[in-house]
């Protein structure tokens, strides 16, 4: 924007652009503190949930990323809340909060070392790469990870398969008592089942 008559045009629509791609910090600021401090109960709401859609018209989902990328900055990245950060990066160059959160989740991803993370961060913040572009990168990198360490790929495949197992088979035991097209014996063997795959998943 340097260089740039102020009251251009084409000032005023970068400014309007930068405002709208950092706005959404302000609100996850905000939503972190009616979260925290449960203050969506001092105006008649009995969960955050309601709140968020009754009052704001954003989903439940949608309201905790913004709250938790807001966060994630404040606590590990706090130079990219600093106004400096923003008036001086390219309108294009300004993360949302999506690719915000796909950041922190790589945080915590025990597959991906510093310097991926390091990597993954240039690629939002200096780069600003598309949100579509950076999910599809990060899922890439985990796979290629997880590759490199099979027995985490192993025990992660293994929980996934425990769980869906018992969901069928949680879901057919139910259906079998409702219609009684099973005998009780049969039935009671599959809760017996379902008593040792919770075991396996505690």
């Amino acid at each position: 924007m340097q260089g740039l008559d102020s009251s251009s045009l084409r000032y005023h629509i970068l400014e309007s652009a930068k405002n709208f791609k950092t706005s959404w910090i302000e609100l996850g600021r905000s939503l972190y503190s009616v979260f925290k401090d449960k203050l969506y109960k001092e105006w008649g709401y009995a969960t955050f949930d309601a709140y968020s859609i009754k009052e704001i018209g954003i989903r439940k989902q949608t309201a905790m990323k913004l709250l938790k990328s807001y966060y994630f900055l404040e606590k590990e990245e706090p130079q990219y809340l600093s106004r400096d950060y923003a008036e001086s990066t390219q309108a294009a160059k300004l993360p949302g909060y999506e690719a915000v959160d796909l950041l922190r989740k790589a945080k915590y991803k025990k597959t991906i070392d510093a310097k991926d993370y390091a990597n993954f961060k240039k690629d939002i913040f200096e780069e600003g790469k598309e949100f579509s572009q950076l999910k599809r990168d990060l899922t890439s990198l985990i796979r290629q990870r997880e590759e490199l360490e099979p027995e985490e790929a192993y025990k992660k495949k293994r929980l996934a398969t425990l769980r869906r197992f018992l969901g069928t088979l949680r879901a057919l035991k139910q259906e079998a008592e409702v219609s009684k097209l099973l005998p009780a014996a049969i039935i009671k063997e599959a809760q017996e089942l379902i008593k040792k795959l919770e075991a396996e998943l505690a």
